[in-house]
């Protein structure tokens, strides 16, 4: 969905990387770059806001056809026949009752479980509102879930280590971890991290911070498509303010999709909503007043 901006709220500080044969960032160590690869950052930085904007009017579209789920082993389906549609740097909500499939629905455009049937892609149409391109499919590393209390799956000791959990098991050069110190970088900063040291304990961190961290990890390499589950729950009233706003600006580069009960505090963000029914079916429908 071409959502590939770099976001900074702060200056750079970066020092050069030497280019050894061991590269994996430690809670001790220093974000590092080649000197090639800081000054293209900084050339992106010095350029003109205005200058990033494309003049186009193609467009694309998060689309999810026919999608039923039956659990193995089972004679029911947890989902059925759901279709929708969400353009790019959009905020979709679903809402409807506790246990009628709406975290099901997420996680199967996670890619944590797969569908029993039906397609999830990308389509790409032109200023017509034709498709202008054959669908693309949408893998599972393309897309970021938060799911609802993150922090209890935070398993490191620093915020940098938790930030950067799964990267030695991620195969690439010294390019590809460059790549992702730079997602690093512009993910800490686009949610508001970067005031914190990166030593101190992720666990320690307040209700809010801990929700800023959780997004974080899952910006590193920028999704096509970010999925949260219930993003305000177990927050007292500063946090949740805080992370209405801090999805209001994601918003403006990330294609986003909540499921929430809190309809008040998210429907100033909301360009599509839809209710999720028991026994699994989505119908279009504009959030309760």
């Amino acid at each position: 969905m071409g959502c590939c901006s770099f976001v900074c709220l702060a200056p750079l500080n970066f020092q050069i990387l030497e280019e050894t044969s061991s590269s994996i960032i430690t809670s001790s160590s220093i974000l590092k770059f080649s000197s090639s690869s800081l000054d293209r950052c900084k050339r992106f930085y010095r350029r003109k806001p205005n200058a990033l904007k494309l003049v186009s009017s193609d467009y694309s579209c998060f689309e999810v056809k026919g999608i039923n789920y039956r659990p193995p082993g089972t004679q029911h389906n947890l989902l059925n026949d759901v279709n929708f549609s969400l353009h790019e740097k959009s905020l979709g909500l679903i809402f409807g009752r506790s246990g009628s499939g709406k975290t099901t629905l997420l996680q199967l455009l996670a890619g944590l479980s797969k569908p029993t049937s039906g397609s999830i892609y990308i389509q790409r149409y032109g200023e017509d509102g034709n498709p202008n391109q054959s669908p693309e499919h949408l893998p599972p590393e393309r897309v970021g879930i938060v799911f609802q209390f993150p922090e209890r799956y935070f398993l490191a000791d620093t915020v940098l280590e938790e930030v950067t959990f799964g990267w030695p098991r991620q195969k690439g050069g010294i390019q590809f971890k460059e790549q992702l110190a730079l997602g690093l970088q512009r993910a800490i900063n686009s949610v508001g991290l970067n005031g914190i040291s990166l030593d101190e304990d992720p666990h320690a961190l307040s209700g809010g911070y801990k929700r800023r961290l959780a997004l974080a990890i899952q910006l590193v390499q920028t999704p096509d498509l970010l999925i949260l589950d219930e993003p305000l729950a177990g927050l007292d009233w500063k946090a949740r303010a805080d992370v209405v706003k801090l999805l209001k600006y994601l918003k403006k580069e990330l294609t986003l999709l909540v499921v929430s009960h809190d309809l008040k505090e998210l429907s100033s963000l909301v360009d599509q909503s839809w209710r999720m029914e028991m026994g699994g079916l989505l119908k279009k429908e504009p959030m309760p007043v």
